[in-house]
């Protein structure tokens, strides 16, 4: 079972994957963004743990990027969420009653899909995502064999049905013939109103660990991600956009990689509960601000 503690320490065991940065010694708290908004021209936000938990929107997150707009400050949603694509990607926002444009919402899906060559793929999805936007021949895999075998490489969107079961067909397909394996979530675990679910990152992460330099991340905290933020911002400085995030090894992190400025927030994400402080101290991860919600 995933606790905050364990999900901590498997990211600082993969650390060596992650991109280098260069790191403070110390957090500022703040009350809300509203503090720093004549410092920032940008702010991006993580969805989960800071703009919402689950299926839920987080209280006054929609009214905080309102007034945030009025500021005259650019918003934008960069998600390692890729079990669906872009059309499901905003209509989940629009569920969730948060104002933002498609060009605002940017998902660790969108940077996988521009990286894919030719060959047959084996896609790791949702059982209802339709994979119409994969811009490849894919094979959807479940509990056939041999259908791991036919494949040139690997994408793994999501881990909605995936099983322990499944995970073991890929080891054991990789054993017979290693190949690259693209995992478009990052992340490890995401904050769920049960708890933390298991995501791609986790599964990618114990491949990579047998099978090292065939496994390739997208998302926070790798830059493909923060290449497609940086474009749609083309006239704002590294040192004027915001991560605002709930994670320090993926928001935290790979923004300060990045150059950007960094916001933890505490109360409803990876570390609810718990004093970030002692985290940070562990791993040498800082953000510039600290808040309980934006």
């Amino acid at each position: 079972m995933f606790t905050t503690q364990t999900i901590f320490d498997r990211y600082q065991q993969v650390r060596s994957r992650f991109p280098q940065a260069t790191g403070r010694s110390d957090t500022i708290d703040i009350d809300s963004l509203l503090d720093i908004a004549d410092d920032i021209d940008a702010f991006v936000f993580d969805a989960f743990g800071v703009l919402n938990v689950g299926e839920e929107l987080i209280p006054g997150a929609d009214r905080r990027l309102t007034q945030l707009r009025e500021r005259g400050c650019a918003i934008r949603v960069l998600t390692n969420a890729a079990s669906y694509d872009r059309t499901s990607a905003v209509a989940k926002f629009k569920r969730l009653e948060l104002a933002l444009s498609d060009t605002e919402i940017i998902t660790s899906r969108d940077a996988t899909l521009l990286h894919l060559d030719s060959g047959r793929w084996g896609a790791i999805a949702a059982a209802d995502d339709p994979l119409a936007d994969l811009p490849v021949t894919c094979i959807r895999l479940g509990d056939v064999s041999d259908d791991y075998d036919r494949v040139d490489r690997f994408l793994f969107l999501s881990t909605a049905g995936w099983t322990d079961q499944r995970q073991r067909l890929l080891e054991k397909s990789m054993q017979r013939h290693p190949r690259a394996v693209f995992v478009a979530n990052a992340d490890l675990a995401a904050p769920r109103d049960y708890g933390f679910s298991r995501e791609p990152g986790h599964f990618g992460h114990q491949i990579a660990d047998q099978f090292p330099g065939m496994v390739r991340f997208f998302g926070k905290p790798f830059p493909e991600v923060y290449d497609l933020a940086e474009r749609t911002l083309p006239e704002v400085p590294a040192h004027r956009i915001a991560m605002c995030g709930d994670t320090l090894h993926t928001d935290i992190l790979g923004a300060a990689a990045r150059g950007w400025r960094t916001v933890l927030v505490s109360q409803d994400g990876l570390f609810a509960g718990h004093d970030t402080q002692e985290f940070s101290k562990l791993s040498g991860l800082f953000a510039d601000w600290r808040l309980k919600r934006i």
